[in-house]
C-alpha cells in the first residue's frame, strides 16, 4: 500500500497546523505533530481524551485539508462486524430471487449466483472506506470506540493490521491506498493495549485559556471578545482539579463553551452577569447536580472566585 499525493504534500506539523487553521481548527503543537506523524507513517490514529475536546473535529478538519471523503462509523455498545462492514440487502434479494424464477431460471446455480451479486451488498463505512478510490485518500472516523465490547476491538485488530476485509461469497477486498484513520476514545472504560498498540497515540488536553477564546472567536466571530473572555475564564475555573474547582459531574468541553458563548450573544449579552449566567446554564452544563452545584457560586465564578460547593 503506498501513501497518497495529498499527503505527502504536506510539508511537516507546522504546514498541517496552518492548514488546519485554514479550516477553522486550531491544533497545538502536539496534536498537529502526532497527526503529521500518522498521515506520513500511514498509522491509525487514536486520539483520547474528556468529551468535548476536539478529537472529531480534527477528523472532519482533516478531510477538507485532504480533500477526501469523510466516513464515520459512531461506534455503540453491541454493533458488530456486520452493522460496521457489509450486509445483504435481503428484501432485495428476495425480490430478485421471485423475478429469476417467473423468467424461468430454476437451476440453483445460477440463482445463487445472481442473489450473491455485488449489487446486492450494503456497504457499511468500513468497506465504503477500503473502497473509497480516487486522487485523495479516505478520513475513517471510528467514533467513540470505547463504547464497543471486546469482541468488536478483537475485530478491529485484524482490520486495522491488514485494511482488508474477506466477502466469502466475493473474495477479499482490499485498500489500494490505506484510509487515514481517527480512532477516539472518551475514556468510559479503557481500550485494550493490542489496539492501541496499532496506532499512534495522542491525547486531548483541554485547550489553555487563549486558544480556547481563540477557538471560540474563529467559530463565533460575531461575538463580543470580552464576552468571549469571561465565558472562557469562567470555564477554566469549572474544569481545575478536583478540590480547586466545582467537583461537577461532567465539566465542560470546548463544544459547551462554544454553545453557551452562542446562547449568550443571542441574548445580546456583550459581558457576563450572574442572572444571565444562570439562565443559559443549560448550554454549559448538562447534569441537574451540576447546576446545584454551580448555580449558588455563579457570581464568584464571574469575578474571580473559585467554587466553593462540592456535589457531594
Amino acid at each position: 500500500m503506498t501513501s497518497s499525493p495529498a499527503v505527502a504534500a504536506i510539508a511537516g506539523p507546522d504546514a498541517l497546523a496552518a492548514a488546519l487553521d485554514a479550516r477553522d481548527y486550531l491544533a497545538d503543537e502536539g496534536t498537529a505533530t502526532a497527526c503529521f506523524l500518522a498521515l506520513r507513517m500511514a498509522r491509525p490514529l487514536f486520539l483520547e481524551g474528556e468529551p468535548g475536546a476536539g478529537k472529531t473535529g480534527l477528523a472532519q478538519a482533516l478531510a477538507e485539508v485532504l480533500g477526501g471523503p469523510l466516513i464515520r462509523l459512531q461506534c455503540y455498545e453491541g454493533i458488530d462486524a456486520a452493522q460496521a462492514l457489509y450486509d445483504w440487502d435481503y428484501p432485495r434479494q428476495l425480490l430478485h430471487l421471485r423475478a429469476a424464477q417467473v423468467a424461468g431460471a430454476h437451476q440453483a446455480d445460477e440463482l445463487e449466483a445472481g442473489l450473491y451479486d455485488r449489487r446486492f451488498l450494503l456497504a457499511r463505512p468500513l468497506l465504503r472506506a477500503l473502497e473509497s478510490t480516487g486522487p485523495v485518500p479516505a478520513v475513517l472516523l471510528i467514533d467513540e470506540i470505547d463504547r464497543a465490547d471486546d469482541e468488536f476491538e478483537a475485530f478491529l485488530l485484524e482490520f486495522l493490521s491488514e485494511f482488508a476485509i474477506s466477502i466469502p461469497e466475493l473474495g477479499t477486498v482490499r485498500a489500494e491506498v490505506p484510509p487515514v484513520t481517527v480512532l477516539t476514545s472518551n475514556r468510559t472504560r479503557e481500550v485494550h493495549d493490542a489496539l492501541k498498540r496499532r496506532c499512534l497515540y495522542h491525547w486531548m488536553a483541554q485547550p489553555d485559556p487563549e486558544r480556547e477564546v481563540a477557538i471560540i472567536g474563529r467559530r463565533l466571530p460575531g461575538v463580543a471578545e470580552r464576552l468571549v473572555r469571561e465565558v472562557v475564564e469562567v470555564v477554566q475555573r469549572l474544569r481545575a482539579p478536583r478540590g480547586r474547582g466545582a467537583d461537577l459531574v461532567k465539566p465542560p468541553g470546548v463544544a459547551e463553551s462554544i454553545d453557551w458563548a452562542a446562547a449568550l450573544a443571542e441574548l445580546g449579552a456583550r459581558e457576563l452577569s450572574p442572572d444571565l449566567a444562570a439562565r443559559t446554564l443549560g448550554a454549559l452544563l448538562k447534569h441537574r447536580e451540576d447546576h446545584e452545584n454551580v448555580t449558588p457560586d455563579l457570581p464568584g465564578l464571574i469575578f474571580g472566585r473559585r467554587p466553593t460547593g462540592s456535589a457531594g
